[in-house]
């Protein structure tokens, strides 16, 4: 039976280029689609643009660029940086796409049907940096300016006619499926602040505005367009074709697997998004995961407050595998993350160069010379060498669970711990002393080339270029990679040709001075 797996980045807001956050989103919801691939799924993978809203017309405007010039042109670099970050997504959506706009007006069509819209008045703070609108209890004041507390973006008084989402009608049910799905809402900490704010009370929720143009217009009243949220929300279905129910996509892919979000952006994705299906009658995504951000500093990195580190520039000059190993290792999924130059070079330098890779060398360089150059035939397994081999058959179920959970820091302390005892391994076991006992030499060097083999797959949704690199050691293929496949002793095909390869990391010298 097909096994499925939807998973979905935020589609970035295109009003500039993009920034390490947007990095970090797009390479952890890419870890999980390759984990996924490798373990037996069909994985529909979705990353995208919002392109509608004030805040992309008055960027725009201040550019002196046709609006959809300008986010053609914005919305390029965010697929480019896809193909940059090695994405393995398999859509990329744009919110001014005839098939979006086709699925919002539909969807908006149903909500006004079912009676969830109605046209009444709004007056009150919205937060055009945010695309948000906010209650007075969730504004301060800071230097004579209006701000919303959460963001610190400044907001301004709207006075305008509006539709209106009965949220309030959604309070009750909203808490009743958050208690019948304890996981939809990770990590915990971010469940429990949905809930509370749930709790205190939902106030129905602004959906159109008249004062600005560049957007989807309501399809009953073309004066309005609809609130920015309500559309981009909407990509995670307009991406599977919805509302065409007889769609392989929309069959096999929703409800959503996970979506991966920012926590400044849990609300609109925790609360608003299953409300609307909800009230659609649509059934809402498995999970919703909001990742701390990174930090520069104390402080969140944003376009706005100018502190964003480029990750092309550390691509660049570190390569792409040693950015996509240092956020997913040393940003604690699910918290903040601070993250510096300095870190990512002794990451790179302990972890990758000294540990993984060094492995890889040396157990190649002992073959070469002592084995002829192939993977060892006659091998007899003792006591010690299944301790560590049947470590990983062990923990299969173990890690598909944490992976389910979005553990990802018990999957790299498992990989960390594996290579610290495959190194320590081969050190205790001296096959170099054991050249008058071949066969003992011989088990010594397959255990540890299968060691390599099992921890290449391991780190493959990580560093994809390197793990591949790693696996030319036995000349197995990225499309053969099969994580079940670990809990294999005898996997390797004995008597065939070691391969040489290129040094995976180089170390990086440090200057001390």
């Amino acid at each position: 039976m097909t096994k499925y797996f939807y998973i979905t980045t935020p589609i970035y807001y295109p009003s500039a280029k993009p920034h390490m956050g947007h990095a970090y989103s797009s390479i952890v919801a890419d870890f999980f689609a390759r984990f996924k691939r490798i373990d037996g799924f069909q994985v529909h993978f979705l990353t995208g643009t919002d392109e509608h809203g004030l805040k992309i017309q008055r960027a725009a405007e201040k550019e002196g660029m046709d609006t959809l010039k300008f986010c053609d042109t914005i919305s390029q670099t965010f697929k480019d940086l896809s193909k940059i970050l090695n994405l393995t997504n398999t859509d990329f959506i744009r919110t001014t796409e005839k098939r979006h706009l086709k699925s919002v007006q539909y969807l908006w069509n149903e909500l006004e049907k079912n009676d969830d819209i109605y046209l009444s008045k709004y007056s009150g703070w919205y937060s055009v940096s945010d695309e948000a609108f906010y209650n007075e209890d969730e504004i301060e004041e800071n230097n004579g300016k209006k701000i919303a507390i959460v963001s610190k973006s400044p907001v301004e008084w709207v006075d305008e006619e509006s539709y209106f989402f009965r949220l309030s009608k959604w309070e009750k049910p909203l808490l009743n499926f958050y208690e019948k799905n304890p996981q939809f809402i990770s990590p915990e900490s971010r469940k429990n602040e949905v809930i509370s704010f749930v709790k205190s009370g939902l106030k129905d929720l602004s959906v159109s505005r008249k004062s600005f143009s560049w957007g989807i217009k309501v399809p009953s009243n073309k004066d309005h367009v609809i609130y920015v949220w309500l559309d981009a929300l909407t990509n995670y279905l307009s991406a599977l074709n919805y509302p065409d129910k007889n769609d392989k996509l929309l069959n096999n892919f929703w409800p959503a697997s996970l979506h991966i979000i920012g926590k400044d952006i849990l609300r609109f994705h925790a609360i608003y998004w299953p409300a609307f299906l909800l009230a659609a009658k649509i059934k809402p995504p498995l999970k919703v995961y909001g990742h701390g951000w990174i930090l520069s500093g104390d402080e969140k990195m944003s376009k706005s407050k100018g502190n964003i580190l480029d990750p092309i520039d550390i691509i660049e000059n570190y390569g792409i595998d040693a950015l996509r190993y240092y956020l997913i290792k040393e940003v604690s999924f699910g918290n903040d993350g601070n993250i510096s130059q300095e870190r990512l070079e002794d990451c790179i330098n302990s972890d990758l160069a000294n540990n993984f890779g060094n492995l890889c060398q040396r157990v190649i360089a002992f073959s070469l010379k002592n084995c002829e150059g192939k993977i060892p035939n006659k091998i007899e397994f003792q006591s010690v060498d299944f301790k560590i081999l049947d470590k990983f058959k062990n923990n299969l179920s173990t890690i598909r669970e944490k992976i389910d959970d979005q553990d990802i820091n018990f999957y790299i302390d498992f990989i960390l711990n594996s290579l610290f005892e495959a190194n320590k391994y081969f050190n205790d076991q001296e096959p170099w002393k054991k050249k008058d006992n071949l066969i003992r030499l011989n088990t010594i060097v397959y255990t540890t080339l299968e060691i390599v083999r099992k921890i290449s797959y391991l780190l493959y949704p990580i560093i994809p270029e390197s793990s591949v690199k790693a696996l030319k050691i036995f000349d197995i293929k990225e499309k053969d990679i099969d994580f079940s496949s670990i809990e294999n002793n005898n996997f390797l095909i004995k008597d065939k040709k070691i391969n040489k390869i290129d040094i995976l990391f180089k170390k990086i010298e440090k200057n001390n001075d």
